[in-house]
């Protein structure tokens, strides 16, 4: 059966993904997680979250996904182990470093290959796999025929993006908010400059319309039938800064269609 898996930015959203279809939800902890400005989790949130999740038939996974500096790993060890002991079921990771370090502390933790990996073909997977890693979450970069030929050749289980937002770079690999606003995107403070308007200029004068130069969103309803005949292990929705309305209708909007 292939997995809905739902973003959560706090515990009132989490419920609501729960409620309205999602077979599991991500989220982000108070460290460590990408998403910086959201509401983010307690260990006590987590384990409440993960209580209500299992107590539904559904899992939570955890991102442990900021690029790590020297100082970023004290304390890493311990929270691990709080995150296995609040039933945490497996954690999305961005560096080796913190996979490593899972398995000799928190075990029982699924490892989860982050898309900061930008993971996108079958060589790289099998690599991960025999690292330890369960599931890959693939490079939105990657097509259905990519897809197709990966599931060929490796057995680890995917992840898909089917809905949200697009980095103008490769994930991970983005260093326009460093460069225009001094905020890491890789360490949870991406200013979004890639959707701010900007305009072409000639000695002074605009000679162009208003653009943005990021993508527009994505939206995968029609893709999902074939996503779900090749084999992939979970579907993915993007946005833990969302509102609660939002979750709520993009994940019934999966749901009803899954379910046909």
């Amino acid at each position: 059966m292939i997995e809905l898996l739902a973003p959560a930015g706090n515990l009132e959203k989490l419920k609501i993904a729960v409620l309205y279809g999602a077979d599991a939800v991500y989220i982000g902890g108070k460290k460590f997680s990408l998403r910086a400005r959201a509401s983010n989790f307690t260990i006590p949130d987590i384990r409440a979250g993960a209580a209500f999740c299992h107590e539904h038939g559904a899992k939570v996974y955890v991102t442990v996904n900021i690029v790590p500096h020297g100082e970023d790993f004290a304390g890493l060890s311990e929270y691990l182990r709080d995150l296995e002991n609040a039933g945490v079921d497996g954690i999305i990771v961005t560096s080796m470093d913190y996979a490593r370090v899972a398995k000799e502390v928190a075990p029982k933790l699924e490892l989860h290959l982050s898309t900061q990996f930008s993971a996108s073909n079958s060589a790289a997977l099998n690599f991960f796999k025999e690292l330890g890693f369960q599931r890959a979450v693939l490079a939105r970069e990657v097509g259905l025929r990519e897809i197709a030929e990966i599931r060929k050749h490796t057995d680890i289980d995917l992840e898909v993006f089917i809905h949200g937002g697009m980095c103008v770079a490769y994930s991970g690999r983005c260093m326009l908010s460093n460069h225009m606003t001094d905020r890491d995107a890789n360490r949870g403070g991406c200013a979004h400059s890639c959707r701010w308007l900007y305009s072409l200029r000639k000695d002074g004068l605009e000679i162009s319309d208003r653009f943005r130069i990021g993508p527009k969103d994505l939206e995968a309803l029609r893709a999902v039938p074939e996503l779900m005949r090749l084999g992939v292990k979970a579907l993915k929705i993007e946005g833990r800064m969302k509102s609660v309305h939002y979750i709520a209708t993009v994940v019934r909007a999966y749901r009803m269609l899954i379910d046909e």
